[in-house]
């Protein structure tokens, strides 16, 4: 027996050592080489890719094309999986990849067309513009040619590993556009506004609906101010006494939905938190003497991070080879988004232009009503190979406005049959109207952001910026700062854009866009300095009504109030420390306003008390470690509970984002008002300190069952943890794959609405929902001063050594050395790269 014994244990070492053999060598099969040589067909000159002990590359290169096709190759050397799966994702073709979980995504996607547009704006390219597309595609082709899936990331081995293995297709053009497209989904602003504000009517008066979505609060600032407004076809920063605007009707509101359901889904990451911060400071209120721009897009986290530094260089910078830029981009997609060139820096954060609208449509067999008369529906099939299952076809439908989306969606059809001051009772589909529908090449606008050497050259490219409306800020070495509004933003004949519309009124549709020379803009602004943070951007002299739903202004009214400070306190203006600690701000204005309040509230016993203490030397920052954090957040979501699910459909139950904090502080001086009361006890009208001592009950007795009983030991952290998912693999389901991808979870400061916006969503937990996903802080009087960092790490191979190695930095809110010169590049290589065109020595 024990001869027995020893001679299974042998066997089971050596199966345990081969399966630990097969594991290292399949996960390291797919990692890159990043020094020795490489021969290329197609590349003109050589090119040296030097990276950084974090694994960033600076790509040097003699022509655009060769330095493109070389960010190509290394894209996709790194991140290729992603490029795949993105690459599905915007074609309506993910079910092809990972079987018919990903249909009804497809059949969305599908029906919006992306792909389709991305096409047709492949026609509208310049010869150099689809020259420096097709030279990045065949950078990527010649990294995945003759290269198996698993040969470039674990995912296709493990995919595999359930069908037959994967071969990718070859990479083109139209890849890359239809990613913007995905992007511009994501921010399209407020669809899923309009589409919660007729669900909420299922309870709720039209009236009583606008409570819940306020104006803008008045004593918050706007991004160019309340003084800018059109003349003459072109934006002034100041009306003229004879100005005059163009008509805005009244909203053509529902007054009440059938049934209540959830919105769009998110099919990249969307909803609260899906946002920015970006500002810049001139040189009168810096260290330097030169402007100072800081950047930190919001959006979901994910696993790899959407961003992938890198420094694009051409070795003679002139007229012939223009480029000079280091910065963030997305994988798929040639160039720098966001960065600086040699000469200029710019950042973005979302505009929440609204530039999307639902129509609702009288639809009858194969036609659709439109100003009296039936006309034909436009209609195409579209057919999805699904993966492991039988394909499937679907037929789109199409009016005049847009796709039908209620063909796909029960929420959208709930919004269809409605009762509406300007329509009659009835049944109707739902059809959208996207500005990025119509090909606009926004590629264009990154192209000439990195070339773009002046305010002048600044302006045109951001004209060329048409989706997403983005907010861009502007910083040069010559010391001046400005914004720019970019985007095709439509004007309405009738409606506001925040209430679904009849289809088959011409009253309600569109007449053209803003002309770009009457978006609004600033230079050079008085007062030094120019915060962007989602918020309103002009008052409401405007004329056009750019966007309804913004953020609330909490995140820009504290940037706003720190860069003030900072500069008085310390008398000689704020450096790059300053700024990088502003981003990491984790100051909370609702805690601010509420805390004092729930002070004031008489507790019980002593138990709850406890409880409460919390909040008596809390400073309404939400570090990590904090316990006042802890409670007041659990308080918050406890009093959005009890204040507003009695009267909402569960669909619409509040998420605890900025939107909220200023629907609460409207009432929170009101003790009597009707949103207090439980509307489910008809004995009993409860008031505002009532809800606010069961809030805080609810929450101490949360906080011991999760944590524990003595509130010293409560941390934030604790509660809201970040985990990165890998967006197909890692939501598996099955626990061994799911780790084999994902990281975390991780306990993050931060929090909703806080400048260090780690969003949560009251109505699921306090898991983070929405990071800072990078941040980066430009130096225009020394560029390798600057400081950059992303979410994870340059890698999309699990288990690399850059596959996660800047998150721990990013959660303590340190950032990373950004070398730009060749100088200081060359100090921080530690791996080259050499290709070389095939057929050279």
């Amino acid at each position: 027996m024990r001869r027995i014994l020893i001679v299974i244990s042998g066997l089971l070492a050596l199966l345990v050592l081969g399966v630990a053999v097969f594991s290292f060598v399949t996960v390291r099969k797919s990692f890159p080489d990043t020094t020795g040589e490489v021969d290329i067909t197609g590349l003109q000159g050589s090119v040296e890719v030097k990276r950084d002990g974090l694994g960033i590359p600076q790509i040097y290169a003699d022509t655009p094309e060769d330095l493109f096709l070389a960010q190509g190759y290394v894209h996709a050397q790194d991140r290729f999986y992603e490029m795949d799966f993105r690459r599905h994702v915007t074609s309506g073709r993910l079910a092809e990849l990972v079987g018919d979980a990903a249909l009804d995504t497809d059949k969305y996607v599908r029906t919006l067309g992306w792909r389709r547009v991305a096409e047709k704006e492949l026609a509208l390219l310049d010869d150099t513009t689809l020259g420096l597309l097709n030279a990045y595609a065949r950078g990527v082709n010649s990294y995945i040619d003759r290269r198996s899936g698993s040969e470039l990331s674990l995912e296709y081995a493990v995919l595999g590993l359930t069908g037959p293995s994967y071969t990718p297709e070859p990479w083109t053009a139209a890849d890359s556009l239809a990613w913007i497209k995905a992007m511009a989904w994501d921010l399209r602003s407020n669809m899923s506004d309009e589409i919660s504000r007729v669900l909420s009517t299922e309870k709720l008066t039209v009236p009583e609906v606008e409570q819940l979505y306020p104006d803008y609060p008045k004593d918050h600032h706007t991004i160019v101010g309340d003084e800018g407004t059109v003349a003459d076809g072109r934006y002034v920063a100041q009306a003229p006494p004879t100005a005059t605007g163009l008509a805005r009707s009244a909203v053509a509101s529902l007054k009440k939905a059938r049934s209540g359901a959830e919105a769009l889904p998110a099919l990249l990451g969307t909803g609260d938190g899906i946002g920015s911060n970006s500002w810049v400071v001139d040189g009168d209120h810096t260290t330097t003497g030169k402007p100072i721009l800081a950047n930190d897009p919001h959006l979901a986290p994910s696993m790899p991070g959407i961003w992938y530094q890198v420094g694009l260089h051409c070795r003679t910078v002139s007229e012939a080879c223009p480029y000079d830029v280091a910065g963030f981009s997305f994988s798929g997609l040639p160039g720098v988004v966001v960065g600086h060139n040699r000469k200029i820096a710019w950042g973005v954060t979302t505009m929440y232009a609204d530039v999307a609208d639902l129509y609702l449509e009288k639809v009858t067999g194969s036609t659709y009503e439109y100003a009296g008369k039936q006309v034909p529906l436009e209609t195409r099939k579209e057919t999805f190979e699904v993966a492991g299952g039988e394909s499937e076809t679907i037929t789109v439908r199409s009016t005049r406005h847009g796709p039908i989306l209620s063909d796909l969606d029960d929420d959208l059809a709930d919004v269809g049959t409605s009762e509406q001051k300007t329509v009659e009772e009835g049944s109707y589909e739902v059809a959208l109207q996207w500005t990025a529908l119509k090909p606009e090449p926004t590629i264009k606008a990154v192209f000439a952001l990195g070339r773009a050497q002046d305010w002048d050259d600044f302006r045109a490219a951001a004209k060329l910026f048409t989706v997403p409306s983005q907010n861009l800020v502007y910083a040069d070495v010559d010391g001046n700062i400005g914004y720019q509004s970019p985007g095709t933003i439509p004007i309405r004949k009738k409606g506001d854009g925040r209430w679904p519309v009849p289809g088959w009124d011409p009253s309600y549709g569109w007449k053209g866009s803003v002309p770009f020379d009457a978006l609004p803009t600033v230079y050079n602004p008085d007062e030094g300095f120019i915060v962007t943070a989602n918020n309103k951007v002009i008052g409401d002299q405007y004329p056009v009504l750019l966007g309804a739903d913004t953020a609330e202004g909490y995140r820009s009214e504290r940037i706003r109030d720190l860069i003030e400070a900072g500069t008085a306190a310390s008398g000689q203006g704020l450096g790059v420390a300053d700024m990088a600690r502003i981003q990491n701000d984790t100051y909370s204005a609702v805690a601010a306003r509420l805390v004092p309040e729930l002070l004031d509230v008489e507790l019980g016993s002593r138990y709850y008390r406890q409880g409460q203490a919390t909040l008596r030397s809390w400073d309404y920052d939400q570090d990590a470690d904090s316990p006042g954090a802890a409670y007041f957040n659990a308080v918050w979501r406890n009093l959005l509970r009890l204040t507003f699910h009695d009267e909402l459909p569960e669909s619409e139950w509040p998420d605890g984002g900025e939107r909220w904090f200023s629907v609460v502080s409207s009432i929170l001086d009101r003790p009597g008002n009707h949103w207090w009361d439980d509307v489910t006890t008809s004995s009993t009208r409860e008031t505002r300190d009532q809800v606010l001592a069961q809030a805080m009950e609810d929450a101490r007795d949360e906080l011991t069952m999760i944590q524990s009983r003595n509130p010293s030991q409560w941390r934030w952290g604790t509660m809201h943890k970040l985990e990165l998912v890998n967006p197909t693999l890692g939501d598996s389901g099955i626990g061994l794959v799911d780790r084999l991808f994902n990281r975390g979870p991780y306990p993050v400061s931060g929090g909703s609405g806080i400048v260090d916006a780690t969003s949560w969503d009251a109505t699921e937990g306090y898991e983070v929902t929405a990071v800072p996903s990078m941040r980066m802080i430009v130096d225009l009087g020394d560029f390798d001063r600057s400081r950059w960092i992303q979410l994870t790490g340059s890698s999309g191979h699990a288990f690399h050594d850059h596959y996660v190695d800047q998150q721990g930095l990013w959660a303590q809110g340190k950032t990373l050395p950004w070398a730009f010169s060749a100088k200081d590049v060359e100090a921080a290589t530690e791996d080259t790269l050499t290709l070389e065109p095939s057929g050279t020595d």
